[in-house]
């Protein structure tokens, strides 16, 4: 072994180490390895750079502003809702169904938010059939990822490997080259998961705050709101009267939080600047201001304050500024429930911006306009400090706020999952539903000209991505927030990882270990150690890293035994999609541990007999499909 494959194996097992801890974002560690691969002069700047100029990237980050329209149109919801109808209230059928649909749907679009789209359909599917709701949600799981290995668009590694055959001027995969082995796998999947992984699924029984959560009148009892919830009014000679929320430091002083402010009916020539506030006329052309207060809205005399907090603290800050308690009038739900606010179940996904962080340190309220009454947490059961606690994954805020803020939080998809969808609105879930046929159009246009290969990938894509910005299904800005940079950035700064280890050597290298290893047993045994290695890797590092180190190694160890390399390069983006052992193995997983309450143990006692069957099909039908 040389210098140069010591420098370069250094560089990939310090990687390796802070993918599995998780001591860095995958970002980091990615753009890391960029730069230690030029500082060491194993790569060019040239030859380091160009994983961010390469036909992957940006066919992958096209594909994800195409998912975005589909998502943010809610055609995504409305096409899961209607297929989910069918399902009735059986088990047997729940799992069929619920898996053939996100199989279907992660076929053309990204596995993790077709998961998060699900989510909350689902957990209350099982509340009204009144099954545990981890008898669902791993089948939801797994039939994503089985569904992204269908299509060549499905998942990162398909695109990758098929990338890898282009670059080496051998025959690529087209859109359904996936299909035939894919639909195997997710019939064979389903059939394991009716006989024998129902059997093997926990009976965890889910969070309480997460089974009854389908109406905003059901979350008020369920929370026992009125326990914490004031009517304060602000006197005439209160300090407060006259200035801003802000001065009043209700919640940095006391955690106190103004929820939402009653005020009596003006004249419109006399409304007071009020920041982002809403207004509503009665029957006389009065003006009642009826609102979910912002930092600037300025307090008035007689103002009644609906406030939530501890009664201590409620009693500090009404001491404090001269404000009057009406404890005898009760809070209702009526109160700050109506069709302009609400309250609503958000629950922070994996790889959320906000795990790690307070509310106080994130800035909750003036970052989102909105208010966090409480925080659940699977597995603790006394109140959660709103204003120290760190969020972790699995954490439910219940929120409260102006409906079209609540809402909002859908477009941030990599932080948030709203839960349920609230009946009493008049506003949508998605601010361009009327755009949904056009979403729809884009998309079946797209698979058409794939199908028809009539035109690269990388283009398709793209056409398709700014014709989804051009027709108004996305802003230009909600296409940068639909891309996952953190998933770009990580396959840009693992591609040269790739070019350097075949540069150096260790490509053909560890590919002769292979062939001397298992080349006497044939091609089939080195193509079964390939999917075993890669689906060992897939485990502990993401799947797209993965495919992206081990397919050069595929295609040198192909080439060294003299065989055609598509069944091996197919058996590696297969084996890629095989994230079932760990939680951690996918965002899938991890998505849905905390809902499901799944513990690690969990994913191995299925997961594992899921590779193995896999592993078993995926010997029989490759070699049929691409004779070696």
């Amino acid at each position: 072994m040389t210098a140069e494959m010591g420098i370069v194996l250094a560089i990939l097992a310090i990687a390796i180490a802070l993918f599995v801890t998780e001591k860095l974002r995958v970002d980091i560690v990615a753009i890391g390895v960029v730069i230690a691969l030029m500082l060491s002069g194993t790569l060019t700047a040239e030859e380091a750079l160009a994983g961010f100029s390469s036909t992957t990237v940006l066919t992958i980050a096209s594909l994800f502003i195409v998912g975005g329209a589909v998502f943010q149109t809610g055609l995504a919801s409305q096409i899961a809702n209607r297929i989910l109808k069918i399902a009735g209230t059986n088990e047997t059928k729940l799992i069929i169904v619920v898996m053939i649909t996100v199989a279907l749907l992660s076929g053309i679009m990204s596995d993790t938010g077709v998961v998060a789209v699900m989510l909350p359909a689902i957990v209350a599917l099982a509340v009204s059939a009144k099954l545990s709701v981890s008898k669902l949600l791993i089948p939801l799981a797994y039939g994503a990822l089985l569904g992204g290995a269908t299509t060549l668009i499905g998942t990162p590694p398909n695109i990758i490997v098929s990338e890898v055959l282009t670059e080496n001027g051998l025959a690529t995969f087209t859109f359904f080259s996936y299909t035939p082995i894919g639909l195997i796998m997710i019939v064979v999947g389903i059939v394991f998961m009716l006989l024998i992984g129902k059997r093997l699924l926990p009976d965890h029984k889910p969070a309480k705050a997460m089974s009854q959560m389908e109406t905003p009148a059901e979350l008020f009892e369920l929370y026992r709101l009125p326990d914490n919830l004031f009517r304060v009014r602000v006197r005439g000679v209160s300090p407060l009267a006259g200035q801003p929320i802000a001065t009043s430091r209700l919640r940095q002083d006391f955690g106190v939080n103004i929820i939402e402010i009653k005020r009596a009916a003006q004249p419109a020539g006399v409304m007071p600047a009020i920041g982002r506030q809403r207004l509503a006329r009665n029957g006389n052309g009065d003006v009642p201001v009826l609102h979910h207060p912002g930092p600037d809205t300025i307090l008035q005399p007689e103002d009644i304050l609906i406030v939530q907090g501890e009664g201590n603290d409620v009693g500090r800050a009404a001491g404090y500024w001269n404000l009057a308690i009406q404890a005898n009038d009760k809070i209702s739900r009526d109160d700050f429930i109506n069709h302009e606010v609400g309250i609503a179940e958000v629950l922070l996904r994996p790889r959320s911006t906000l795990l790690g962080k307070s509310l106080s340190e994130i800035r909750f309220g003036s970052t989102y306009h909105l208010t966090v009454l409480d925080i659940k947490r699977p597995g603790v059961d006394e109140r959660l400090n709103l204003k120290s606690t760190p969020l972790k994954m699995g954490d439910t805020l219940l929120v409260q706020g102006t409906w079209q803020d609540i809402f909002a939080l859908k477009r941030l998809r990599h932080d948030f999952i709203v839960m349920g969808e609230p009946e009493a609105i008049n506003v949508g879930a998605f601010t361009r539903q009327e755009k949904a046929p056009i979403a729809l159009f884009i998309l079946l246009a797209m698979v058409v000209l794939l199908v028809l290969d009539v035109l690269p990938l990388v283009i398709v894509g793209m056409v398709a991505a700014l014709a989804a910005v051009l027709t108004g299904c996305l802003t230009m800005d909600d296409a940068y927030e639909a891309i996952d940079w953190r998933s770009i950035v990580l396959i840009a700064g693992m591609l040269p990882m790739s070019t350097a280890l075949v540069k150096v050597g260790l490509v053909d290298l560890i590919s002769s270990g292979f062939i001397q290893a298992l080349g006497t047993l044939g091609p089939l045994a080195v193509m079964g150690g390939l999917f075993l290695l890669t689906s060992a890797f897939t485990q502990v590092l993401s799947n797209t890293a993965t495919a992206v180190l081990v397919a050069p190694i595929a295609l040198a160890t192909a080439q060294g035994i003299g065989v055609q390399p598509q069944a091996f390069l197919m058996a590696v983006a297969l084996a890629a999609s095989m994230a079932f052992a760990s939680p951690v193995a996918s965002p899938v997983n991890t998505l849905v541990m905390g809902a499901g309450r799944y513990r690690f143990f969990d994913y191995i006692r299925i997961g594992v007999p899921m590779i193995v069957m896999n592993f078993v099909i995926v010997m029989i039908v490759l070699p049929l499909l691409f004779p070696f």
